[in-house]
């Protein structure tokens, strides 16, 4: 199965800030913005297009229990994951589970913009998160 990437994932700590530097020093263009308050998600997003490319600005809004705040604390802010375009999830669900290739429980979810996503496990990916999407709207 095809895949593409599809956006780059940013944890940051200041959105106002990381959007002031995606817009006057990459020239970049603010495409969205929402709050997601979904338990394990909790996050502000910015989706900035540069260039072509998509960014997603993560930055947590629950300290506790947000992944981004966890991932920040462990990791520092910067890249957070890559996530990758296939042309349907269930089929690259059913061809990971051939692979071996875990995913992380409870992570299947559909954004506020229709895309179907899932992330798959570290563990299986050499320690980089990686997310699997696709837009079945589209189809």
């Amino acid at each position: 199965m095809e895949k593409t990437l599809d956006h780059i994932g940013i944890a940051v700590r200041h959105l106002e800030d990381s959007i002031h530097f995606y817009e006057h020093v990459l020239n970049g263009t603010l495409i969205d913005r929402y709050r997601s308050e979904v338990p394990g998600v909790e996050s502000d997003v910015a989706i900035m297009e540069v260039n072509g490319s998509r960014i997603e600005l993560l930055a947590p809004t629950n300290n506790t229990t947000s992944p981004i705040a966890r991932f920040i604390r462990q990791k520092g802010k910067g890249v957070h994951h890559l996530a990758y375009r296939v042309d349907n999830l269930d089929e690259a669900l059913i061809e990971l589970d051939k692979q071996g290739i875990r995913t992380l429980e409870g992570s299947l979810r559909i954004n506020k913009h229709g895309r179907r996503l899932i992330y798959l496990n570290p563990a299986d990916t050499e320690g980089t998160i990686i997310e699997y999407c696709d837009y079945p709207e589209e189809h």
